[in-house]
């Protein structure tokens, strides 16, 4: 009878959904018991269970659900401590350190060209400043450069590009200021000067509950400012939304503003790829259409492009809540480079330009999944890695886990990463803030 039984699974039950249903049920896989594989269909849209390093993950348009609601899916992160006994995955060689603590709130990470790390604390207003003096891998000063005329900081950048800036903008919530700036400098030397840089946010805009970070960054050629502000809401079409869900084009003196991107609905990191003018970003998507819908992505942004928010999702699918609005949009949305589980909250991302990893992960992208919280089983929490096809210098349309092991064996989370910058010795940094710590992930280095 058992053999009965097996064989008519075998015959009506596909491999990929065999392997699904045992990743679902299955206990962390621990990295080194992981082949480097790729995982597409359904079993792609998995959850943290099956995530290990050099575990690979493929969504195309096809594999896209057909919409349903998840509105009840309330399963919020339950934060502890980090445990004594927590481990932190990576791949083999890689080797991950804490490098510094006692944060609150860490959620931008930015690299001198001197070598310094500034971060910034979104909800404490702050911004500060690590140097590692004695050259251990671990800051041994933690120095706060401003804390006056900050409203919910996020982004920042060096101005100009290069290794001699003389300013340092940061993006508030309702704006965007810059302080003097010099080489080596722990302290702003001079009061912040608002740029006239129209962002909707404040006080007001926070306790309606909508998207509060903007990210900022200039051409490599350093003539344009691009900031991005995330939508006020779900997948309302309000007024309200007039100015949001968007990547605004501006001079670096604030003049300028125009729109370069819009319907994107919350573009938490955007960066240029190395050695082009090829602006990058991460985008949290819409909640409450399905566990598996629709997917987060990272893409690059076309010039003038739109992306679907609120009336479409992931090329030209209807949002249902806007069923019959807008039809002369529809074959007008840009389908994103790169699909990834839905709700996964896909943060930061930087380019690794460094030489200190292998050769193949030279100008791919690091991104920091800051975790779920509208599906009934967890997704993100780690970091991944988007590797581009030297040949063609194209996304592949894959992600692969890089750190994982944030979520404990029994679903508790202790760590929800957001920044992530590549240092100057080549290793790679990352916050997190459900712990408030920053770890570094080195190659070759005992």
């Amino acid at each position: 009878m058992k053999n009965c039984w097996l064989t008519f699974v075998l015959r009506h039950v596909s491999l990929i959904e065999l392997c699904s249903a045992f990743l679902a049920h299955a206990p962390p896989v621990k990295a080194e018991e992981v082949d480097a594989k790729l995982i597409t269909g359904k079993a792609a849209m998995g959850d943290w269970t099956s995530d290990a390093p050099g575990v690979r993950r493929k969504i195309t348009v096809k594999d896209l659900p057909a919409p349903s609601s998840n509105v009840l899916a309330i399963n919020l992160p339950r934060i502890i401590g980090r445990p004594a006994d927590a481990q932190l995955h990576v791949p083999p060689g890689f080797k991950i350190d804490l490098y510094a603590g006692g944060f609150r709130d860490p959620r931008f990470l930015l690299t001198t060209p001197n070598g310094d790390i500034f971060i910034t604390e979104g909800r404490a207003n702050q911004i500060k400043v690590l140097r590692d003096t004695k050259n251990v891998g671990k800051p041994d000063v933690t120095e706060v450069f401003a804390e006056r005329d900050l409203n919910k900081p996020f982004g920042i950048a060096f101005y100009p590009p290069g290794n001699d800036p003389q300013f340092l903008y940061v993006a508030n919530t309702d704006g965007v200021i810059r302080f003097p700036y010099r080489n080596g400098d722990l302290k702003a030397r001079g009061p912040a000067e608002k740029l006239n840089v129209k962002l909707s946010g404040g006080a007001a805009f926070l306790r309606s509950g909508g998207h509060w970070t903007r990210d900022i960054v200039f051409s490599p050629d350093g003539r344009k400012m691009y900031v991005s502000i995330g939508s006020r809401s779900n997948n309302s079409d309000n007024a309200a939304e007039a100015d949001r869900a968007r990547i605004f084009e501006l001079n670096p003196d604030g003049t300028g503003q125009k729109v370069y991107a819009w319907g994107i609905r919350n573009a938490v990191g955007i960066a240029f790829l190395p050695g082009t003018d090829e602006l990058w970003m991460s985008t949290n998507e819409r909640d409450e259409l399905g566990d598996d819908l629709p997917p987060d992505y990272i893409s690059s942004v076309k010039p003038g492009g739109f992306y679907g928010w609120p009336w479409f999702y992931i090329g030209n699918h209807t949002d249902p809540h806007h069923k019959g609005k807008h039809p002369e949009l529809a074959d007008k949305v840009v389908v994103p480079d790169v699909l990834v589980q839905a709700h996964s909250a896909t943060l930061n991302l930087c380019f690794y330009p460094g030489d200190q990893f292998p050769a193949e992960y030279k100008g791919d992208i690091f991104a920091a999944f800051h975790g779920s919280w509208n599906r009934k089983k967890r997704t993100g929490y780690k970091i991944v890695r988007v590797p581009f096809d030297r040949s063609t210098g194209k996304a592949r349309g894959e992600y692969e886990d890089f750190v994982t092991g944030f979520v404990t064996p029994e679903g508790n989370v202790w760590g929800r990463p957001v920044g992530i910058t590549v240092a100057k010795d080549g290793s790679l940094l990352f916050s997190e803030d459900g712990n408030g710590t920053i770890w570094r992930v080195t190659y070759g280095i005992n």
